[in-house]
């Protein structure tokens, strides 16, 4: 008869802190590699810093120059936020880019009837573009309100273990359509590049040079780099030749025309577009992006401190890392990106992969933005990258996000009935809303919201289009009303409790200390 299983055997005792990391939050790499290390997130954030223009500026009448000046401005501005925030905010190693979530309330300004009517293309654009601007400077407040003023860190004592589980998990599964979808554009090189990332950063990552290991480590770059050599190479072979102009405009390395428009040297400046203009209907819409904004970054901070071997961040470091994101949606419409700005997911989930949660390689990843973003035909080449490559690493890293939240059910009690029905209905209705909006918007070219209110329509639309925020709703609210005075341990707030506040755990100090000494003005709660 087989001897009964130990209990030790059977059961993984739940960790603080992620184990398996090569190098933590306040740990660095020599600066060789740091140097490089940081030039992969920095290529990595190139996805969707030349997505979002490539997608908004052509549908505000401007033309490929444009499109440039806007990547340039969204890459400048990605970098001084991205350090502001690892320097002065949560200090966590998440790199602030550029974010999907205002695309709702950004193209109801752009079918604005008044700025439609413009005539000049270029004069269009412009007067679009101050639009955008001037909502982004007004909606910015939200966040910088509630984070400096501590409201959010308020509202965060409403968190346990079980609600923040599907608001995590979702930052990463609720962009699967980012992910093969877009992939399956270009098959060719795309799938490929899907499996040869694979292959590298987890087959392979025990080959070592020089005591490094190098496939693991920097799997993104030369995956990137080789599959993108093979892509130019189908394109100049005539690969594409005869294909539809849509499949050449995804698979042709030669079609983004941004290296032909790019100038040498150029530098973003506030209000290069001219004066923005405000708007009260724009401004209310482009709010619900800036909650959405928030909501996600809060699942995203919390995965970037477990894959930076970090505590969870305490609520007043979460919500200073609030009010510094608000001031970074503030620069956004100052400068003129053309959208708001949240934690990249992608560059959270290639922490995990490298196994490098060091704030000092996010940091070098910023400067390669500002650089970058400043001599213009250097930067075009690299963003001349085709999308579907981006897209087949997206495949890995969000959902490497993903299991990071699922991770968090170990400190909750997954025999309780109570906790699968509210984890179960919250990651079904973070996922199914959603797709009901995207698919009734795909339809009727307009979101289940259409009365004559726009802003209204903006508001509630952009709320439900995102997964995280559906889910953050749905947790909270079953997590704060079904059987709370007796599941307390079941919901995991024993072990949630001790990283509510600053002082309660002495990790705290050597992660989430302000530099210069600076707690002395800013004293921690």
């Amino acid at each position: 008869m087989a001897e009964a299983p130990k209990a030790e055997d059977i059961t993984h005792l739940p960790t603080d802190q992620l184990q398996g990391l090569e190098y933590c939050i306040d740990s660095n790499p020599s600066w060789g590699e740091t140097i490089a290390l940081g030039f992969q997130h920095y290529i990595l954030s190139l996805g969707t810093a030349v997505m979002i223009p490539t997608f908004l500026v052509p549908l505000m009448g401007g033309n490929s120059g444009d499109k440039v000046r806007v990547v340039q401005t969204l890459l400048f501005v990605q970098g001084i936020n991205t350090y502001l925030q690892t320097l002065f905010g949560t200090r966590l190693p998440a790199v602030i880019g550029g974010s999907w979530a205002f695309m709702v309330p950004i193209i109801s300004i752009i079918h604005d009837p008044s700025l439609a009517a413009i005539g000049d293309p270029h004069m269009r654009f412009l007067a679009t573009m101050r639009a955008i601007q001037g909502a982004l400077i007004v909606a910015s407040s939200v966040q910088i309100i509630l984070g400096y003023s501590q409201l959010w860190a308020i509202c965060s004592r409403f968190f346990s273990p079980v609600g923040m589980v599907p608001v995590i998990a979702l930052a990463g599964f609720g962009l699967f359509d980012r992910g093969f979808p877009v992939v399956g554009r270009c098959v060719e090189f795309g799938i490929p590049m899907l499996l040869l990332f694979v292959l590298f950063s987890q087959y392979l990552k025990q080959f070592q040079a020089k005591q490094l290991p190098i496939l693991e480590r920097f799997a993104l770059l030369l995956t990137i780099a080789v599959i993108w050599a093979y892509a130019h190479l189908l394109t100049a072979s005539g690969a594409y030749k005869h294909h539809p102009e849509q499949t050449q405009m995804h698979c042709r390395t030669d079609k983004a025309d941004l290296i032909s428009a790019a100038p040498w040297i150029k530098i973003p400046y506030p209000l290069q577009w001219g004066a923005p203009t405000f708007d009260a209907g724009h401004a209310f819409g482009m709010m619900a992006a800036v909650l959405v904004s928030l909501v996600e970054s809060t699942g995203a901070y919390k995965a970037a401190a477990r894959l930076a071997s970090a505590t969870p961040p305490p609520a007043h470091v979460l919500s200073r890392g609030i009010g510094w994101q608000g001031i970074g949606i503030l620069l956004s419409g100052l400068f003129g990106t053309a959208t708001g700005s949240t934690v990249s997911v992608e560059n959270v989930g290639l922490l995990g992969s490298t196994r490098v949660g060091s704030r000092r390689v996010i940091q070098i990843s910023a400067g390669f933005m500002i650089f970058f973003s400043i001599l213009g035909k250097f930067g075009a080449l690299f963003a001349s990258i085709p999308f579907p490559i981006f897209a087949a690493a997206y495949c890995v890293l969000f959902g490497l996000v993903a299991s990071v939240g699922l991770s968090f059910l170990q400190f909750t009690n997954m025999n309780s009935m109570r906790n699968l029905f509210i984890v179960g209905v919250s990651f079904f209705l973070g996922l199914s809303i959603p797709e009901y909006f995207r698919e009734y918007t795909a339809g009727a070219l307009h979101g289940p919201s259409h009365t004559k209110a726009e802003w209204f329509n903006d508001f509630l639309n952009t709320i439900f289009f995102s997964s995280p925020t559906v889910a953050l709703m749905v947790s909270v609210f079953l997590d704060n009303t079904l059987e709370l005075k007796d599941s307390a341990k079941d919901r995991g707030m024993p072990w949630w409790a001790k990283f509510r506040s600053f002082k309660d755990d002495s990790r705290n100090e050597e992660f989430y200390t302000l530099p210069f000494n600076l707690n002395r003005f800013f004293p921690p709660s």
